[in-house]
């Protein structure tokens, strides 16, 4: 199979936040704040670090965008010890940064896609490994989020994303 154009990349980067959308929206905010020990994340960190990460790579390595929410980019930020990810922001917070980095990621990649930027070959490469590492690094966090939504909640996992582009290895979802 080819590889992967960047606007198939960028479907492949709604599925992956949708799927993670649909392993937390029906989940209690008790469940999205436990932690089984001060020396493991929430569920709700999870998803504020894999947005976190993506609005740090698209703005470092694509366009210098100011932070979207300084406080959260440092709480998600995995060099934050374990014991100090507790005091987690509300769901809603919560959504609407994953949202908000979302909606950069697409506009900056859309950018590049199209042309809209200085050195277009080059951000070009540069966005189709981004978005890659991106989605493979959202499902990389979704497998324990659904982990812990089954095991510790004894909630049912949703259906898994399909699509041609990915793949499982050792049990992750992963673009390649």
């Amino acid at each position: 199979m080819p590889e992967p154009t960047i606007a198939e990349l960028l479907a492949e980067y709604d599925r992956a936040i949708d799927y993670t959308e649909s392993l937390w929206t029906d989940l209690t905010d008790e469940q999205i704040a436990w932690r089984p020990h001060q020396e493991s994340s929430a569920i709700g960190w999870h998803l504020g670090h894999q947005a976190a990460v993506s609005h740090y790579m698209v703005r470092n390595l694509t366009a210098a965008e100011p932070l979207i929410d300084p406080e959260l980019d440092a709480l998600m930020d995995s060099a934050t010890a374990e014991a100090d990810r507790g005091d987690l922001p509300d769901r809603d917070r919560l959504a609407a940064y994953r949202t908000t980095v979302a909606e950069r990621v697409r506009f900056r990649i859309g950018n590049i896609d199209s042309g809209n930027v200085g050195a277009p070959t080059q951000l070009r490469i540069i966005a189709h490994s981004l978005l890659t590492a991106t989605i493979n690094h959202e499902y990389q966090h979704s497998k324990w989020i659904g982990e812990v939504r089954l095991e510790a909640h004894s909630r049912e996992l949703p259906p898994g994303p399909a699509s041609p582009h990915l793949r499982v290895v050792d049990g992750y979802f992963v673009i390649g």
